[in-house]
């Protein structure tokens, strides 16, 4: 990635922003300048904004989840998109490699109900998770089912040979996962995103990876918290 482009991202620990800027996933948009004071980062369905806010820019967000780099980007989104921009809260985890007790992991996978059990992601169960609305963002982000197998990981919890909840690889980075965690609305609340979490946790120890996480509520907080994570603190985001 062009160093012009990464130094206006510099210290922003968002590992979304780590896989388009090592070219693993997604792409740039920037303000046209041959050395750009203001460009937006697009993986999945986020979008970064950095650099000097810039109102052309935010006119071309390319993603309905934006995230702005600081206080001057909030007042420019605000300011341009109006009630288009609906403003929310997001729960940044601390990154912390060393913080897992992988004793208490292997307990949660071993707690599942009765009829139900964990498999890896191949490409048959692939194509199942992405014919589901609930569960397609666990491979959405890949060109394929080949593609995830070769890249990716995840997990999901079967009943009766079907996928009811899953903890996966929404995106890929140098040295990690960013982990997409759901379940089936009426599979929620029996334990199932925790067995799956903790076997993702533990499959990305194994493999030297680090499994990031990102909440998009304070339940999402509570089940990280559970797994060994900590709070960070919120910050803002827009859904556009």
């Amino acid at each position: 990635m062009d160093e012009k482009i990464a130094r206006l991202f510099q210290g922003w620990e968002e590992t979304m922003i780590w896989s388009c800027l090592q070219g693993h996933m997604g792409y740039v948009i920037t303000d046209g300048r041959e050395t750009p004071a203001a460009a937006q980062i697009v993986v999945g369905d986020f979008c970064f904004f950095a650099g000097n806010p810039d109102k052309a820019l935010i006119r071309r967000a390319a993603a309905p989840i934006v995230t702005p780099q600081n206080e001057d980007w909030c007042r420019a989104i605000e300011e341009e998109l109006g009630e288009k921009a609906q403003k929310a809260l997001r729960y940044a985890i601390r990154k912390e490699p060393d913080v897992f007790d992988r004793k208490k992991l292997k307990g949660y996978t071993e707690a599942l109900p009765a009829g139900f059990c964990l498999r890896r992601i191949d490409e048959s169960l692939n194509e199942a998770l992405m014919g589901e609305e609930w569960s397609r963002d666990f491979c959405s982000q890949f060109l394929g089912a080949e593609d995830f197998v070769n890249r990716g990981l995840g997990i999901v919890a079967l009943y009766q040979g079907k996928p009811v909840a899953g903890a996966s690889s929404y995106t890929i980075y140098t040295g990690g996962i960013e982990v997409e965690i759901d379940t089936r609305p009426d599979f929620r609340r029996m334990g199932l995103a925790l067995a799956c979490g903790a076997k993702l946790i533990l499959e990305c120890l194994d493999r030297g990876w680090y499994p990031s996480w990102d909440a998009h509520d304070l339940r999402s907080v509570a089940l990280a918290e559970k797994l060994g994570y900590h709070m960070d603190g919120p910050y803002p985001v827009y859904f556009i």
